[in-house]
């Protein structure tokens, strides 16, 4: 599903040359649950917008279900992010002038859904995260577990096969994060790929396989013993 041959990524910081990531190689099959680890600046976060198509490799090959994604336009590359990609951050980046309704059917605004089915799709996501009854407060009116829960609900509401967290319960409390995380784990119960980037051993211990990374290689790919 997710192949990486030879993947570089070279930053330009002012006369020098930062190479974020080396040669990385990885595959992930459908229905995969890996953490990415490893210390900041080790390149974690660089590999996840690669494999998310926010950024582009400066060397290597990117295949998304077959196809090099690597060569694809911006236009094209944003499409298939919006059908296939869906992304859970830290911070949310959810838009604060607007309800947790209209946060999360802004995918299908942009994918030209008609309202009305628009509207039932956004209801159903929401009362299965457990906030239907939030779902006209802003973002300001809602806890960090309910805004992060409105960011899941974002990330899935165009079915994609694969989503990337990012820190996803960085910045929740432990009851609220506990939440989160198994939220997310059932969604690869239910076919989804699921990436996340942690710094936190215990978040990450709990993904099927796990990824070590350090000064812009992958050190270590092991699977977590049942």
């Amino acid at each position: 599903m997710i192949q990486l041959d030879h993947i570089e990524r070279v930053f330009q910081v002012g006369d020098q040359k930062v190479h974020a990531l080396h040669d990385v190689g990885l595959k992930v099959e459908r229905g995969e649950y890996l953490s990415i680890m490893g210390p900041s600046g080790s390149g974690k976060s660089t590999l996840l917008n690669i494999i998310g198509l926010l950024d582009r490799p400066s060397d290597g090959q990117y295949f998304l279900d077959d196809k090099d994604v690597s060569l694809l336009t911006e236009k094209e590359q944003a499409k298939t992010r919006r059908e296939k990609i869906g992304f859970v951050f830290q911070f949310f980046h959810l838009v604060p002038r607007l309800t947790a309704a209209e946060n999360v059917e802004l995918p299908l605004v942009l994918a030209g859904m008609m309202p009305g089915e628009r509207k039932q799709k956004v209801s159903e996501v929401l009362q299965a995260m457990g906030i239907g009854d939030r779902m006209h407060h802003r973002p300001e009116q809602l806890s960090g577990g309910q805004r992060q829960r409105v960011a899941i609900a974002r990330a899935t509401i165009m079915q994609p096969t694969v989503i990337l967290a990012d820190e996803p319960t960085g910045n929740l409390d432990r009851a609220s994060g506990k939440e989160v995380v198994e939220i997310l784990e059932r969604l690869v119960d239910n076919g989804l790929t699921l990436v996340v980037v942690t710094h936190d051993p215990e978040l990450g211990q709990r993904a099927k396989r796990q990824i070590k990374m350090v000064d812009g290689s992958i050190v270590s790919d092991t699977l977590r013993s049942v």
